[in-house]
């Protein structure tokens, strides 16, 4: 039994929540885009958007309802300068409401942008029925007439986008540590969407814009309108229209439709060679035989002697050999051509836990002199080595001391023999003295 059951009894009220959430949508087709609805007032859609929110999450929704005039109030009338960001979806921009004095991020979608009505109600749900630590919270939404505008906990050092694939001069490179963490972190939150929720849900846009990263660096996944439910019982995926960013689709899915957790998992691990590399997955500023990350890696992947070749030249070697070819090994996993040869990602998400680890007091950083020793089979190979070394000094020691032994046997030999010969010498006077 539990003993947490309050907390575990919530947890399966809010799976059951999304699981018959999903299935109301299925059967009644409810999240149709609102375009098609007439109504005679926008407070009558507004109201109509609200109560098929309520309805659809069972009361678990507990996301405010901004009206337009508080966010253009919250933004100071969406201003370019309050501005952080720009994307397919929308513009994001930094507000704070009057209320709470709570700094938020106000994504404002685009109405003629890719995310349309169906998307907007989807991330809602999602992200009020689902809660992680890796996962953006949704603080609130606005449906007021033709607006759709999403109200997010306000991430204070951006995305992971902005600190390796747009450096500034302001910004210093992330360090090989946070680099992991980073990873570790989002490797999680596609965990909680793959094995916890129920059914699992299946992000489908993971990619580095969509990493927020807090004060501490701390990942969270955003941007779920396009997340889909995954398969339930036997089937293996879920057939689907081909959405998401190029470079980063798995090549089944980009090929048949055919949609997977392992979609994710091949996503996950086009933007882990991103985060080791310091790459984009598609740069047409490169050479034409590097312009696509993973086409350019694969023949490296498979040698070892070019692992360090791929390393982001702005750590300046400062990362662990052992580390880098181990990170590399779980890209490469990731990177399967084929679905069912790819990992789990509570798989990758144990190798991670490994490589994130913090050094121990008084280690050394081990560049390409000293090689890094992490995780248990490093551990055990220490260990080993420090046992074989022990033996080696004791295999010394002794035979020092046969030597030794040699030596006085030698010696004592040599003693043996000049005594012998001073006998021999005294028999012999002794002989010549009676001949006389």
């Amino acid at each position: 039994m539990s003993c947490f059951h309050c907390c575990t009894s919530q947890k399966r009220i809010n799976k059951r929540s999304l699981k018959k959430s999903i299935k109301q949508y299925h059967d009644a087709k409810t999240l149709t885009s609102f375009a098609n609805i007439s109504f005679k007032t926008d407070s009558g859609k507004r109201r109509f958007i609200a109560d098929e929110i309520a309805k659809l999450g069972k009361g678990n929704v507990t996301s405010k309802i901004f009206s337009y005039r508080e966010l253009c109030v919250t933004t100071q009338n969406f201003h370019p300068s309050n501005m952080i960001g720009e994307g397919g979806f929308g513009r994001v921009y930094r507000g704070r409401i009057a209320t709470t004095n709570q700094v938020v991020a106000v994504k404002q979608l685009d109405r003629n942008g890719f995310q349309g009505n169906r998307e907007f109600l989807v991330e809602v749900l999602i992200l009020s029925l689902l809660h992680h630590p890796n996962l953006v919270n949704l603080v609130g939404y606005c449906a007021e007439g033709d607006q759709r505008v999403l109200v997010y906990e306000y991430m204070a050092n951006g995305s992971l986008e902005d600190h390796l694939l747009e450096l500034t001069e302001e910004r210093k490179p992330l360090d090989w540590q946070t680099r992991m963490k980073i990873a570790e972190g989002a490797a999680k939150g596609l965990e909680y969407l793959h094995e916890e929720a129920n059914p699992p849900v299946i992000y489908r846009d993971f990619k580095a814009s969509n990493i927020l990263l807090d004060e501490n660096y701390n990942p969270k996944l955003s941007d779920f309108g396009l997340a889909k439910l995954g398969p339930t019982g036997d089937k293996t995926h879920v057939s689907t229209r081909v959405m998401g960013t190029y470079g980063y689709c798995a090549p089944e899915y980009a090929l048949t439709g055919q949609l997977s957790t392992k979609s994710d998992v091949y996503s996950f691990g086009v933007v882990f060679l991103e985060i080791i590399t310091g790459r984009r997955v598609i740069d047409n500023s490169r050479p034409s035989e590097e312009q696509n990350l993973v086409t350019w890696a694969q023949p490296l992947l498979r040698d070892r002697n070019k692992f360090k070749q791929m390393a982001d030249p702005l750590l300046e070697d400062n990362y662990p050999i052992k580390g880098l070819y181990q990170a590399l090994a779980v890209a490469a996993m990731c990177l399967q051509e084929e679905a069912d040869t790819r990992p789990l990602i509570s798989d990758v998400v144990t190798a991670l836990e490994f490589l994130a680890r913090k050094k121990e007091d008084g280690e050394e950083q081990n560049t390409k002199e000293n090689f890094a020793s992490q995780g248990e089979n490093g551990n055990e190979d220490n260990k080993s080595n420090v046992v074989n070394d022990e033996e080696e000094d004791e295999d010394e020691d002794e035979n020092d001391d046969d030597k030794e032994d040699e030596d006085e046997d030698g010696d004592d030999n040599e003693d043996e023999n000049d005594d012998s010969d001073n006998e021999n010498e005294n028999d012999n006077e002794d002989d010549k003295g009676n001949t006389r």
